[in-house]
């Protein structure tokens, strides 16, 4: 920055200050709990020496919070990925099973809805496609906020419940799935190459939540890009009345679920080198939501558990996060 040509690339000079303003963050924070700390102290000495209860019973509900802080504070430092302080763009598929598997994905995708809203985050809806009876056929759900896919990025994976059908009249035990896909919004900084001979584009009426106006113009979009002779990605919006606003938010989510594929193969071309065989998490079952003939929510990457599942189910998705990333930043 104290070079004497640093602003003539503008473009360059921008990402710079850009990256310096994320590693300055962290520190400015760092001081100012560093500096709330010490005035607690402070007050605290005070407060003792003249026995003033009400004071007292103030600066502990003042460092009650800032231990929370300082808690928040601790499980952003293990967020160290390249993309960890993007937008998070969240895919939810039902596996089989029809309107069970249909109805427990509807049900993860109200989880994480809550989960944004205790968080601060705020989110959008770009696609969502109703299920016959109950559910969701498929979603993607925008999350916007600072570290939304740091954290997130711990869903990855499939997703199991256990309970009682509410669509079976003999009440019987059943098992669903879903898969939740979490990626990175990728921005204009990071080139992903999008060949235009390999991409498809579809329109058709937007229906269900999302576009619940339901349009007599095709403005939902439809992409489908052939990534090699093996692979294919669709990407589905319909969350604006205009289909120049669907496809660019479907081009953004293409680009962000490029970018993540090439980081998959990276990882495992990377495994293949070292002898080593993995799983690929998509594949995996993560966690498990059991509702009958116990309550329980286990994730099977830490041994985590939870007895609340009514509070889980409103977005108490913390602990298991936290332990994700632990585990994830020792396994480095």
């Amino acid at each position: 920055m104290a070079r004497d040509n640093f602003w003539e690339d503008v473009e360059e000079a921008q990402e710079v200050l850009k990256r310096r303003a994320q590693l300055q963050a962290p520190t400015d924070r760092w001081q100012k709990l560093l500096g709330q700390v010490e005035e607690a102290v402070s007050l605290l000495d005070l407060a003792e020496e003249a026995n003033d209860v009400e004071v007292l019973q103030e600066i502990q509900v003042e460092t009650s919070k800032l231990a929370l802080e300082i808690e928040h504070f601790e499980l952003e430092s293990l967020l160290c990925g390249e993309m960890d302080m993007a937008n998070a763009l969240l895919s939810i598929h039902p596996g089989a099973g029809g309107t069970e598997s249909q109805d427990w994905a509807h049900m993860l995708l109200r989880m994480y809805m809550r989960w944004a809203e205790t968080h601060g985050y705020t989110y959008e809806v770009l696609d969502f496609q109703p299920g016959e009876e109950a559910g969701i056929k498929s979603t993607t759900l925008k999350v916007v906020g600072r570290y939304a896919f740091g954290y997130l990025k711990a869903e990855n994976g499939v997703h199991r419940l256990v309970r009682i059908s509410p669509f079976d009249a003999a009440r019987r035990r059943h098992t669903s799935f879903a898969a939740v896909l979490v990626t990175p919004e990728v921005d204009e900084t990071i080139k992903v190459e999008i060949d235009p001979a390999r991409l498809r584009v579809d329109t058709y009426r937007s229906s269900g939540a999302g576009g619940q106006h339901v349009n007599v113009t095709d403005s939902a979009i439809r992409l489908t890009y052939q990534v090699d002779d093996t692979t294919k990605i669709v990407v589905q919006c319909q969350n604006e009345r205009s289909q120049h606003k669907n496809r660019a938010s479907a081009l953004s989510v293409l680009r962000s679920r490029l970018y993540a594929l090439a980081q998959q193969r990276q990882r495992e071309k990377m495994v293949e080198l070292q002898g080593e065989k993995k799983d690929i998490a998509w594949g995996n079952q993560i966690r498990s939501y059991t509702l009958a003939p116990y309550q329980l929510v286990k994730d099977h990457r830490t041994g985590i558990e939870m007895g609340n599942v009514d509070a889980v189910f409103e977005g108490a998705l913390d602990a298991f996060i936290q332990g994700y990333l632990v585990a994830y930043r020792a396994a480095l």
